[in-house]
């Protein structure tokens, strides 16, 4: 027993190096990492029933309880047996692949065992086959990949006890099977449990490299995400595809990426620059079936790629479909110099990268939707204007004409600019503050050829303001407001109109020394339209509305009001245009 311990150790040695040499063929270890299918169960049995014979031929002859020198077994003597790490590897390919592989295992490596004969080989035969069978039914509920080895290794220790049983109660003469077993059951025991424990952790060790390359990939995915956030967002066009081709490039080991919307191709970026031009259609048939199809497709070779220029350092590609609310709105293409570079681990974060990119490209539909949407509620808001003021305005212009003719002239003229005012207002959501300013006195210009010396207009305006640009129909309101509903009969009033700086932000402000507002008017007033006979506060409402959905929590707006006092209207906003109306008109 002694003497066999150190044989069986260098055996079980052998079979490691087998195992760990088995543990870098590409198809074993992605056949560890997911559910086997038919084809995958016949490779396990293949792999595992060559693992059974080369222990069979590899294990130590036992002659009458002499231990053989012979490292090779061909044919045993009929009085022989053969001490070996069989059941090893049985037990491993049925925990691994079920049933139908241990049962399979169990057949190639018992059988095998019955060709070389000896006394036991009936009792080793039929023990394999059971150890395969029982296993495989075992692996079902104790998974080799997820649970703890000791497990595993008390099972395959077990099968071993297993098989001595069955050397005592089939092997003939029962004192040569007596006198064999004892000496070899504790070495085969704890040998086996020692080469099954090895094993196991080789396998497992496959599955946390295969979990830390998943780890990396999703932060490289995630990281790639979060950086391409910022453009997909503007959409699938050439600036913003430019982005995120370099994006890509930089952050995998792709030689070149390429982007495309249905029709041209958007970007791109690394090897081929020179004649993959953005903006040239998408010619490639592979490109058109991605496109029409929405899968993902490899190109292994330049024919498969099909680039006009014979000189294209370009070998491989991996085509992946760009989706937005289930629609194809594009590809994303990753090219390799050399195609053994398309590993599972490139495919595998593609895969995960079309899905993100197609999920931003969702949510920029959305918020295009968005922003369309908050487009037509602000030029609707923008787009009532008071009818009275033109009737009025007429009125005063007719009169004016029997009497002032020039002025009748110059009232028309500021007619006009109103009104054109009210048309660019109603067609542009963001106007220069000089715009908005010639709007207010072409309504004051108006007003005061009505109601002469009813009241004085005071303004103070930093001339560096003057182009910043500001919503349209910001300023005039509150200036109509004052004049509509500020100034009692007969007593004039005082208009003052502010723009200065203040940090990031240009404070806007419109005051006047008339009649105020009480408390509970302004709690209400600005935050809804409300009831009254001087007027219902849609406008000051409208202008809240506009700041709060234009500029967010960056905007502010702030009444101030004391009764007989007069009313304080104060916005602030920055001087950045705000980021929701670029591209409005991509």
């Amino acid at each position: 027993m002694v003497q066999l311990l150190p044989l069986m150790i260098e055996r079980v040695g052998i079979l490691v190096i087998f195992a760990f040499l088995l543990s870098r063929i590409k198809i074993f270890r992605s056949i560890i990492h997911k559910e086997s299918q038919w084809q995958d169960k016949l490779y396990l049995i293949l792999i595992f029933g060559l693992f059974g014979i080369i222990s069979n031929y590899t294990g130590v002859e036992i002659l009458q309880g002499s231990i053989s020198t012979h490292t090779w077994q061909h044919e045993l003597d009929v009085s022989s047996a053969i001490a070996n790490t069989r059941i090893m590897g049985v037990a491993i390919g049925g925990m691994i692949g079920g049933p139908i592989v241990g049962l399979g295992v169990g057949l190639i490596a018992g059988l095998h065992r019955l060709t070389l004969g000896g006394f036991t080989a009936l009792a080793c035969g039929l023990s394999t086959i059971m150890a395969g069978v029982v296993t495989g039914f075992l692996g079902r509920k104790y998974s080799i990949q997820q649970d703890s080895a000791s497990k595993a290794v008390i099972i395959g220790i077990t099968m071993e006890i297993i098989q001595m049983v069955f050397i005592l109660l089939i092997a003939s003469p029962l004192n040569l099977a007596f006198e064999l077993v004892k000496i070899i059951a504790f070495p085969m025991i704890i040998i086996n449990g020692f080469g099954m424990l090895i094993f196991i952790y080789i396998i497992q060790n496959i599955l946390l490299e295969e979990e830390k390359t998943k780890a990396v990939q999703t932060n490289i995915a995630l990281n790639i995400a979060q950086s391409t956030l910022a453009y997909f967002r503007q959409g699938l066009n050439p600036e913003s595809s430019k982005q995120v081709a370099k994006i890509m490039l930089k952050a995998t080991n792709a030689d070149a990426v390429s982007i495309t919307n249905r029709s041209i191709v958007l970007a791109h970026e690394g090897l081929g620059r020179d004649h993959h031009i953005p903006l040239d259609k998408t010619s490639t048939k592979l490109t058109e079936k991605v496109l029409k199809e929405g899968h993902i497709l490899i190109a292994k070779n330049k024919e498969d790629i099909q680039c006009n220029n014979e000189d294209c350092p370009l070998h491989a590609a991996i085509l992946l479909p760009l989706k937005a609310n289930n629609k194809i709105v594009g590809s994303l293409k990753l090219y390799f110099a050399n195609p053994k570079n398309i590993q599972l681990v490139e495919y595998t974060m593609a895969e995960g990268l079309s899905k993100l990119f197609s999920l931003q490209l969702e949510l920029a539909e959305a918020e295009l939707q968005q922003r369309l949407l908050k487009d037509a509620e602000i030029k609707a808001l923008q787009a009532q204007v008071h009818p009275h003021f033109l009737f009025n305005s007429m009125n005063t212009i007719s009169a004016l004409i029997r009497t002032d003719g020039e002025k009748a002239r110059e009232m028309i003229r500021k007619l006009s600019s109103y009104f054109r005012s009210n048309i660019q207002g109603s067609k542009n959501m963001l106007i220069p503050l000089t715009q908005e300013l010639e709007h207010v006195h072409a309504f004051l210009a108006l007003e005061e050829a009505r109601f002469p010396d009813k009241f004085i207009l005071k303004s103070s305006i930093d001339p560096e303001l003057k182009k910043v640009l500001i919503p349209p129909f910001t300023l005039q309101p509150l200036v109509e407001n004052a004049i509509r509903h500020a100034f009692s009969k007969g007593t004039v009033g005082n208009i003052t109109i502010c723009a200065y700086k203040e940090k990031d932000r240009m404070v806007l402000i419109a005051e006047d020394d008339g009649k105020g507002m009480s408390e509970d008017t302004l709690y209400m007033i600005g935050q809804k339209t409300i009831a009254s006979n001087t007027g219902t506060g849609t406008a000051l409402w409208n202008i809240q509305e506009r700041i709060k959905k234009i500029y967010g929590d960056n905007g502010r707006f702030t009444i101030e009001s004391e009764w007989n006092r007069g009313t304080k209207v104060m916005i602030k906003i920055p001087f950045k245009e705000p980021s929701i109306w670029r591209g409005a008109d991509d």
